[in-house]
């Protein structure tokens, strides 16, 4: 399975990152190096928990980070 991350700047100046294929999966930071951090953090946890509960079985996986 393939992720990447997107990430852009918000009016009010946070940083917003999101990966679109795992629903839910965004974060905010005080710039985009943070936001994609922690995005990148939620999924691991999120893919992390839907292992260990059995909705999907352990795979290969690679995430990339796009330019801001």
């Amino acid at each position: 399975m393939h992720f990447h991350i997107e990430s852009e700047q918000e009016e009010d100046g946070r940083w917003i990152a999101e990966i679109p294929e795992i629903p839910g999966a965004l974060a905010y930071g005080k710039d985009a190096e943070e936001a994609m951090a922690k995005a990148e953090v939620l999924a691991l946890r999120v893919l992390a928990e839907q292992i260990e509960v059995g909705e999907t079985r352990p795979m290969a996986i690679r995430i990339d980070l796009a330019a801001a």
